[in-house]
């Protein structure tokens, strides 16, 4: 035990110190990026990215993979606008109804993946398709926009000088670090994703527990999406397009593993504070979006590579322990 968590340690340490490498790299390249309101920019910019990387990561530790999260932002943005510009709904009423619809197509996901045992790549996959006719079913194609500005404090504003976003995001990574590491959910996720068999066989309700996973996940993205929604100040079907592969690249460059079972909330944000910076960094520098998207592809790719070759090595060793303690 004590050496798993030593190696969990040890992971983060050799992500934060790519971390830093990458903001002395950037610092160099750029004169702006160490300003001040660039670092508020950029904390602004992961806020959404950070609070989606919570419910995706339980996601992958349960062995499972939400697709859809992308469109899940882009119709909870445009449900959220609708309701306020189109519906006279009152604003906080609008984002508790958006944060309500995000939880259900999270519940959704689960019970379809439970109950039918069809892979949840499939299902999320399938279902990001459908969140992307809905969305444009609604907004026809246009952008909303002419929200109140209490709203638009959510995403814009600043109490004491530090962003609101930024403030959501702490509460969020705490929370989501404590069901992790302090609640009996967090143990039944690391169980269901090492093994669900022996999960089942300890008594663990499997099937419950993916679908509370799924739901935590849509309730998670719906809190981002709006957040994103307020500080872009305007509701667009194509907002969440390809928003999954940035928060999967997140997860698994922060050490979540792409198979289950291994995982820290703290190592996703370093992940997503990777992500933010080279965003941000590439951007400075006027670096093309064609070549961004490479080098993203790419670094993803080492992230997963790395991951099943440790993996690998971990279920060797285990079976050369094994093999040495029934010799012995």
């Amino acid at each position: 035990m004590n050496k798993s968590k030593k190696l969990f340690k040890s992971k983060e340490l050799g992500i934060f110190l790519v971390l830093v490498v990458m903001f002395l790299i950037f610092s160099i390249l750029s004169p702006q990026f160490l300003k001040a309101n660039n670092l508020f920019n950029i904390a602004k910019q992961i806020a959404t990215l950070g609070i989606c990387s919570v419910g995706f990561t339980f996601v992958l530790i349960t062995g499972g993979i939400d697709l859809s999260v992308g469109y899940q932002i882009s119709l909870v943005g445009i449900i959220c606008s609708y309701l306020m510009t189109k519906a006279g709904v009152n604003w906080l009423l609008a984002v508790l109804i958006s944060m309500l619809i995000g939880t259900v197509i999270g519940l959704i996901n689960g019970m379809i993946i439970t109950k039918t045992g069809v892979a949840p790549l499939i299902v999320t996959l399938s279902m990001m398709t459908i969140l992307n006719g809905i969305s444009y079913l609604i907004s026809g194609g246009l952008p909303m926009f002419g929200f109140p500005r209490s709203f638009s404090f959510l995403g814009q504003g600043n109490i004491l000088g530090i962003p609101v976003s930024l403030i959501f995001l702490v509460v969020i990574i705490l929370i989501g670090a404590f069901i992790l590491n302090k609640t009996y959910y967090g143990r039944y996720f690391y169980a269901i994703g090492s093994n669900e068999e022996a999960a089942k066989l300890s008594g663990v309700n499997t099937g419950k527990i993916r679908i509370i996973v799924y739901s935590m996940c849509g309730f998670f993205t719906a809190i981002g999406a709006i957040l994103q929604l307020s500080r872009l100040n305007s509701g667009q079907s194509a907002t969440g397009a390809g928003f999954e592969f940035n928060v999967l690249t997140a997860c698994v460059l922060g050490g979540v593993s792409s198979s289950g079972g291994k995982g820290t909330i703290l190592g996703a944000f370093i992940g997503v504070l990777i992500v933010g910076v080279l965003d941000n960094g590439l951007l400075l520098l006027n670096v093309s979006e064609y070549i961004q998207l490479v080098i993203k592809g790419c670094i993803l790719l080492i992230a997963v590579i790395y991951d099943t070759m440790s993996r690998t090595n971990s279920e060797r060793v285990k079976r050369i322990k094994a093999i040495n303690a029934n010799n012995n």
